[in-house]
């Protein structure tokens, strides 16, 4: 896996991701989420929870990529 990539892309935008905390609390939810990331997070929820166990980190990681 190229999780080496994903990890420098996170550190080079970490404050593009993290830009909404310059908002007041009460509009944090409404700026970090959308229909697409809430899709995506309940995707990776269906999919894990019909396999239940993972051998190991890996495989969960293959699960939520494909």
């Amino acid at each position: 896996m190229k999780l080496q990539e994903v990890v420098k892309k996170v550190e080079d935008g970490i404050e593009e991701i993290l830009i909404y905390f310059d908002f007041p609390s009460e509009y944090w939810t409404y700026i970090r989420t959308n229909n697409v990331i809430e899709r995506l997070n309940w995707e990776i929820c269906r999919c894990t929870c019909v396999v239940g166990s993972f051998p190991d980190g890996n495989f969960a990681l293959m699960l939520v990529y494909a």
